[in-house]
């Protein structure tokens, strides 16, 4: 049974480095604290812009120098997303955890070159369920995966491997909303799912120039997220949100990030202790 809620955070985008070294110490006084596994994310392009003028972050070769930086000063592991299959060698040299993003979750070459990275290097892939996908349509993503393992002749599972992340459903225009029940339903594919706290209360280009968010009601559906059973969380924060350079209204600040994160690792205790004594009886 694992004892620590795997937590994966950081901001959404590389910013100067005094910033990303700010979110990485304040995360990792938070780690050492509460009973969390944590891994530092951030992206080194986002490349899905509302405005051709937002910021898109380092880039690939200067991003992976900051990434390697924070390995070295404080000892995380690191996630971050790709954006073209050629890029997937690159960034699994460098992280734990390299992840494809929503909106290229379907796309085949992507999850094959990620696939074979995650082998390559021995790490995992983390793929965001689009938000034009049912649960029950990641199956076909995970085949693809699957199918490489077997062309690869590899000895890991598919758990080991690849895991899930949901971070809400498109609901009409500029709206995403998040069924509970996709997450036991993508467990149920045999693969960890993590739920994404802050990018599922986006409201996609709301705001024109930019995603809008309704941050006020993240604490309740990660619990809800907790209490339903998910493998892990993840979520974006920045010492000063509204300067934030990407995402700035659904990033969390990190009084925010503490509290929450007390709340759910409790609430992971509670639930993974009951089930244990509840075994035993059985």
């Amino acid at each position: 049974m694992m004892h620590q809620l795997p937590v994966i955070a950081g901001p959404c985008v590389l910013e100067e480095e005094e910033i990303v070294e700010c979110i990485a110490e304040k995360l990792l006084v938070i780690a050492q604290r509460l009973p969390i596994a944590l891994t530092f994310k951030a992206s080194f392009d986002k490349a899905n812009r509302s405005s051709i003028h937002g910021f898109r972050g380092p880039g690939l070769d200067e991003g992976l120098k900051m990434l390697e930086r924070v390995r070295q000063r404080y000892g995380l592991p690191l996630l971050t997303d790709f954006h073209t299959p050629d890029q997937a060698d690159a960034v699994a040299s460098v992280v734990d955890i390299l992840q494809v993003p929503a909106f290229l979750s379907r796309q085949t070459d992507m999850i094959v070159a990620g696939t074979r990275a995650a082998l390559r290097y021995g790490r995992r892939l983390n793929i965001k369920k689009g938000q034009f996908l049912a649960p029950w349509d990641m199956a076909a993503v995970l085949a693809k995966v699957a199918e490489v393992l077997v062309q690869e002749d590899s000895l890991r599972s598919l758990r080991d491997v690849v895991m899930l992340t949901e971070r809400g459903a498109s609901f009409g225009y500029n709206t995403l909303v998040v069924d509970m029940a996709s997450l036991p339903l993508m467990q149920a594919q045999g693969v960890d799912v993590i739920y994404d706290i802050t990018h599922s209360v986006q409201l996609p280009g709301a705001q024109g120039h930019a995603s809008g968010g309704r941050r006020e009601v993240a604490s309740a559906l990660a619990r809800g997220a907790i209490a339903v059973g998910v493998d892990g969380v993840f979520l974006e924060c920045h010492p000063d949100p509204i300067r934030a350079k990407s995402d700035a209204a659904t990033v969390l600040a990190f009084d925010e990030v503490e509290t929450l994160l007390e709340q759910l690792t409790g609430l992971w205790t509670y639930l993974r202790t009951k089930d244990a004594r509840l075994q035993r009886l059985m």
